[in-house]
């Protein structure tokens, strides 16, 4: 009976062991496939960057310029500042979204509108449009800043609230409003020759019609140089806004990892920045940088993560060490061009290492009501490397003379002209032409049609002889 109950208990125990490890299995099994999937989602995304790393650069393909290394993202340029010389080109003219690197035009045109005491009020339309996970500083309707504190919320926090009452504030002393500050961004970035941007607001939260291009984003980080006043803020690394009758405190630290010295990304010659990120857009950045000879921009474009600051210092590095600046001055050596004009900025080329000033091509555009100067534009294999100003010759502009024919001597010592001994040879040949031009095409085309009659008719005379012949024969 014992032993019959050990065995009924023994078995109860190894079903209660069972329902145990049922359950269990399953979901270790369900861990395992769980790693698979990540460590196959991991190599198909090695995979992926591996292919944005190989896209083509196009100023790879320029002869003789310096090869520059690939970038994990899908567009990529290194402009320098002074000429705007493109150094590094990898899909420069796509459309790609911004995201918050648009706040670099935002700050361009408030600081080209507005003053650092102007005031920056947040209305309900600032505040409403925020989303779970958009950046802000949690500013709220009625509160009431200075233009200087929104812009570093702008750069630093990359405040989304702060960026669209920037855009409502600014000139509205001047009756301008929000939708005027957008069209103001449009023209700005056309003028500094950006061609293939589109922007709807002032922060770059996603639109499917808010779009821009590397090279237009250069473009417009390059105005930016300017105003000291914009890399005074984005060189400070935390902010506070402090509490007042018409707003709260509020403090903010910058975003761009190359600007700390305590980070592993740390460069040097960083200045200023500013990150972006959204999930259609990726990561982008745009990086000011100046190490005491060349002042760059930098601007990468759906990247990912950490990359878009290992790539950013891995152009700078190949910027620094295989390109020089050269100066128009000295190098051109045109009849054209009389003088090199001083200029605050500009007046030479960046060139790389074994492409020399004699191999590039040369534009002259004559100034508009300014006698005598002329703006001078240099490319090489189509790319544009730098300029200057300069004043022209007298002699720019006035149709070559052809130089007279050398006499030649003939026998008997009399000298004729070559074009007179040519003439005296060919006379017959000039008496005809002279002859022709004083019938004149005209008649001359009536003569030909006659001769052409002339000629049907004694045909027709011709055959009609023949036919009579041949009714004679047979007669």
């Amino acid at each position: 009976m014992r032993q019959g109950r050990r065995i009924v208990a023994a078995f109860f125990a190894a079903l209660l062991c069972l329902s145990v490890v049922i359950p269990v299995m399953p979901a270790a099994a369900e861990e395992l496939e769980q790693t698979e999937e990540l460590t196959r989602e991991e190599k198909k995304e090695r995979k992926r960057l591996k292919k944005l790393y190989k896209l083509p650069v196009q100023t790879n393909e320029l002869t003789g310029w310096a090869k520059g290394p690939g970038t994990y993202g899908e567009a990529a340029i290194l402009m320098e500042v002074e000429t705007g010389a493109i150094l590094y080109a990898k899909n420069i003219d796509a459309h790609y979204y911004p995201a918050s690197i648009t706040k670099i035009l935002t700050t361009l045109i408030a600081l080209e509108n507005g003053q650092m005491e102007d005031k920056v009020t947040f209305s309900e339309d600032s505040l409403s449009f925020l989303e779970p996970g958009d950046a802000y500083i949690g500013m709220k309707a009625g509160n009431v800043i200075s233009l200087e504190q929104a812009l570093y919320a702008v750069l630093l926090a990359s405040a989304n609230e702060v960026s669209y009452a920037v855009s409502e504030s600014v000139g509205k002393n001047k009756g301008y409003d929000y939708d005027w500050f957008i069209n103001q961004m449009n023209v700005r970035c056309q003028e500094l020759g950006g061609k293939n941007s589109h922007f709807v607001n002032a922060n770059g939260l996603h639109d499917d019609d808010h779009y821009t291009c590397a090279r237009d984003m250069a473009l417009i980080a390059r105005e930016l140089f300017k105003y000291p006043k914009a890399f005074e803020i984005m060189q400070t690394l935390q902010y506070k806004i402090k509490k007042s009758k018409t707003t709260e405190k509020h403090i903010f630290q910058q975003n761009h990892k190359m600007l700390y010295e305590d980070n592993d990304f740390y460069y040097e010659y960083v200045i200023g920045g500013k990150t972006g990120f959204t999930d259609q857009a990726h990561n982008t950045l745009v990086t000011m940088i100046d190490n005491g000879e060349m002042k760059l921009v930098c601007v990468l474009m759906k990247s990912e993560g950490v990359n878009v600051y290992t790539d950013t210092k891995a152009l700078c590095e190949y910027a620094f060490s295989n390109f020089k600046k050269v100066p128009v001055s000295g190098s051109e050596t045109s009849g054209d061009i009389a003088e090199i004009l001083p200029q605050e900025e500009g007046g030479f080329v960046v060139l790389p290492e074994g492409v020399g000033f004699e191999k590039l091509d040369r534009e002259i555009v004559p100034d508009e009501g300014t006698a005598g100067e002329a703006e001078l534009s240099y490319t090489y294999e189509g790319n544009y490397v730098g300029g200057a100003r300069a004043r022209l010759s007298a002699d720019y502009g006035k149709e070559e003379k052809p130089e007279p024919e050398p006499e030649k001597e003939i026998s008997g010592g009399e000298k004729k002209s070559i074009d007179a001994r040519t003439m005296d040879e060919n006379s017959g040949e000039d008496e005809i032409s002279g002859v022709l031009k004083k019938i004149g095409t005209r008649k001359i085309a009536l003569a030909a049609a006659v001769i052409v009659l002339i000629a049907l008719i004694f045909a027709l005379l011709e055959y009609i002889l023949l036919m009579r012949k041949k009714k004679h024969r047979r007669r």
